[in-house]
């Protein structure tokens, strides 16, 4: 997206913004500290509003950065965006979307990916978030609010496979950088999210009902049947249909270094 695009971008919203709530261009320019005329050219798109007058709209008007945004983006794209920030560094992020308050943290992101449960990518792109963010999060936190949504074992089974795969990157030769990151996020994580037994009782070959049924491509009994019967030992022991592995949030740890 050129600047010039984005400045008749922004400038349309903010005047859609003012006519919305009734604004004169006469009393925008004097809230802002500037002519009328220069708002009038502003909003044409003809130069650019300055940080300050930008956070003085959004604070006013009570509006998330996101507002600017020329296309409402669909909520996986928003995701895959915020992943891409945060670490997940070989997802593809959009240049159409600016960044929302929403997702602005690591844990957001992680959050989102896991609760809409959309994208097995995405899923396995909290592997390279948390060795990038594992100091700086609050995992007990987070634990707390996906029990509270009733997703516990969704949480504790994308914790421990991105752990185990963190863990095993660890153990590669890689580049001294690399190798310390890893170590370090594995030694973070364990200590704040220390194991918990399964919720639930170990799951029966014929027991498939009380699953999480996480991959959206899962839709008939016959699928859900075939999914189950092939779990990964994580994913058994939480209780998730996914085909989702351990192997797989390796490979977002791979690919968000570079790596083949």
């Amino acid at each position: 997206m050129t600047a010039n695009i984005l400045e008749a971008q922004i400038g349309t919203k903010i005047r859609e913004l003012r006519k919305e709530r009734r604004w004169t261009q006469q009393r925008l320019a004097a809230f802002l500290g500037i002519t009328q005329g220069h708002l009038s050219q502003l909003e044409r798109g003809s130069g650019s509003f300055s940080a300050n007058q930008l956070l003085a709209i959004l604070k006013h008007f009570n509006i998330a950065l996101d507002y600017f945004s020329k296309r409402k983006m669909p909520a996986g794209d928003q995701i895959q965006n915020a992943l891409a920030r945060q670490g997940a560094t070989h997802l593809l992020e959009s240049e159409d979307i600016l960044p929302s308050e929403k997702l602005k943290a690591a844990t957001d992101a992680i959050r989102e990916a896991l609760v809409s449960g959309d994208s097995a990518r995405q899923i396995a792109a909290i592997a390279p978030v948390l060795a990038n963010h594992a100091g700086q999060m609050n995992l007990g936190k987070l634990r707390t609010e996906f029990r509270s949504l009733g997703l516990a074992n969704r949480f504790e089974w994308a914790i421990e496979s991105a752990l185990e795969a963190i863990r095993q990157e660890a153990l590669r030769p890689l580049p001294r950088q690399w190798r310390v990151k890893y170590r370090r996020a594995a030694t973070i994580i364990g200590i704040n999210i220390q194991p918990l037994p399964p919720l639930s009782p170990e799951l029966d070959s014929q027991d498939i009902a009380p699953l999480d049924v996480l991959d959206p491509e899962i839709t008939t009994p016959e699928a859900l049947k075939e999914v189950s019967e092939n779990l990964s030992p994580l994913a058994r022991k939480w209780k998730i249909a996914t085909r989702i592995k351990t192997d797989d949030f390796i490979r977002a740890l791979r690919a968000s270094r570079g790596a083949d």
